[in-house]
């Protein structure tokens, strides 16, 4: 009976941990939520009447619905833990009433007893009356073992009596947290319906414009066609150096060797940056994977990595090497992860562009107005670069990519899956 008391307090003590595990999970997926909402609210605040503004009020209304109705799963879950945890203890508060009510029933027994036998020398004489010395004895500490469950038993009711006042309690607090979840949730369902109310307004201001767009968007097409191979060339003129360089330290090597009448032992030194410190940046950037910061600090992801459906026009779709983050004008552009400055230039029309390497990962930083790095600096994580271009606009647009260098050749990689979301 023991082994069994032990494992279901086991088990129980083991729920508990894990309710409260997911119910700290819940919560930090809901600061982060809420703090993505009032961001994205602010940048939908600043948005300008101009076709290309009402293109990005599109998306960031679309954001901010995905991130409502994210919210409002977080929401479901923690009324149903609501629920659960009111559950277990109005079953705790059952249990632990019935317990007392058996401990009164024993107590008021016991009371009885005690009271009919309350003459110290009736206790007196069942102890001399004993046969033996020994006897005598057991009789005394059955007396005092009496005394002493009297005691514990009223213990043990007042002990109940403050266990259940305090389930009430935790009771009360959780239906509290429940009515304002409820309440929260509600609200964030209203604010879904605006928004979806808004996003048709803007979709059918932009669907008049269908052939303006369409031109835009080849326009757009060109330009990124443009960054992608400008920061190709710059990455391959960048191995092109390492590969010179590797090549002059070889020679120089030989050269030594034979001077000194040494036979020449193979290289492994490669191409790209497979040198100690080139490896332990790889690893430390690779470990960050989706830890990293933000190259902004207030942004929203308005165009995703890869092919995208045209938020207004069926069957055109956008292709991007990396992401667009819509930020506030002005906004400063940060490093997301410490390295050197490999390149930086200028793409007609497109801005500025920086890239930053990290071993044999690349981050690359385009549409910025200004710059504050030089090719060869070391920089750290968060450190600001440049800012962005927003000229004519009301919003700044960042664009971002992650590229994985492997001897000669260039992958580019997903930039979401590697800053903190």
């Amino acid at each position: 009976m023991k082994r069994v008391i032990n494992v279901i307090l086991f088990f129980s003590i083991c729920f508990g941990v894990m309710s409260q595990s997911k119910s700290d999970k819940l919560k930090k997926e809901q600061k982060k939520l809420e703090k993505k909402i009032t961001n994205t609210k602010s940048l939908l605040q600043k948005v300008s009447s101009s076709r290309e503004a009402s293109l990005n009020e599109l998306k960031l209304i679309e954001n901010q619905i995905t991130s409502r109705e994210a919210l409002l799963k977080i929401y479901d879950n923690q009324i149903k833990m609501a629920d659960v945890y009111i559950q277990e203890k109005e079953e705790k508060v059952k249990e632990l009433t019935l317990r007392m009510e058996r401990l009164k029933a024993q107590y008021k027994e016991m009371i009885i007893n005690a009271y009919k036998n309350r003459n110290k020398n009736g206790q007196m004489m069942f102890v001399l009356s004993a046969d033996s010395y020994y006897e005598a004895q057991k009789r005394n500490k059955y007396l005092k073992s009496v005394s002493a469950l009297h005691k514990k038993q009223a213990a043990l009711i007042v002990q109940d009596q403050v266990k259940i006042k305090e389930e009430i309690e935790a009771i009360e607090i959780e239906k509290k947290k429940k009515k304002e979840t409820l309440t929260q949730k509600r609200m964030e369902r209203e604010l879904i319906v605006t928004d979806r109310e808004k996003k048709i307004e803007v979709f059918e201001k932009i669907q008049k414009e269908e052939s303006l767009l369409i031109a835009e968007i080849r326009r757009n097409e060109i330009k990124k066609q443009a960054i992608k191979k400008k920061i190709n060339e710059a990455i391959r003129r960048e191995l092109a150096e390492i590969e010179r360089k590797r090549r002059e330290a070889e020679k120089r090597r030989l050269e030594v060797a034979r001077r000194k009448g040494e036979v020449p032992k193979a290289t492994t030194t490669k191409l790209n940056d497979e040198s100690s410190e080139g490896k332990i940046s790889s690893k430390k950037f690779q470990n960050n994977r989706g830890a990293l910061p933000w190259p902004v600090a207030k942004g929203s992801i308005t165009e995703k990595y890869g092919k995208n459906q045209h938020p207004s026009l069926r069957g055109v779709f956008t292709n991007n090497n990396g992401i667009d983050i819509s930020c506030p004008t002005n906004s400063l552009v940060r490093t997301i992860f410490e390295g050197e400055v490999t390149s930086v230039f200028t793409i007609p029309g497109s801005g500025k562009v920086i890239i930053i390497k990290h071993g044999n990962y690349r981050t690359v930083y385009s549409n910025l107005k200004e710059t504050t790095v030089s090719k060869g600096d070391k920089v750290k994580t968060k450190q600001q670069v440049g800012t962005i271009l927003s000229e004519g606009n009301t919003l700044g647009l960042l664009h971002f990519e992650v590229h994985l260098v492997s001897g000669t050749t260039t992958k580019s990689l997903n930039p979401a899956l590697w800053i903190d979301r």
